[in-house]
């Protein structure tokens, strides 16, 4: 597991709210306002399923973030450089939990 992934994500969603992020499972947590959002694992990014966050997507692509996990969205690399539309899921996703 990279730290540097997770720090490029967090520090990219920063916009979301008070974001910060905790080592647990062998992955790491991601807190947005303090509500677990989302799951780095073998450093890729799981966002808790929502329906709102669903209506946002722009793609859309289910799988456990880690065996016996419930399903998660998880977010292709190749969106987390987009740093509004990364904190705009993740704030959309934290409100609706």
């Amino acid at each position: 597991m990279s730290k540097e992934i997770v720090k490029f994500i967090t520090d990219q969603i920063e916009d979301a709210g008070s974001i910060r992020s905790r080592a647990m499972f062998g992955g790491y947590t991601i807190y947005c306002n303090e509500k677990v959002v989302a799951l780095v694992c073998d450093d890729q990014l799981f966002l808790k399923i929502t329906e709102a966050g669903r209506e946002i997507l722009k793609t859309i692509d289910e799988a456990p973030a880690y065996p016996g996990a419930k399903m998660s969205f998880r977010i292709d690399g190749d969106f987390w450089d987009d740093r509004e539309y990364l904190s705009h899921l993740v704030r959309t996703t934290a409100d609706a939990l």
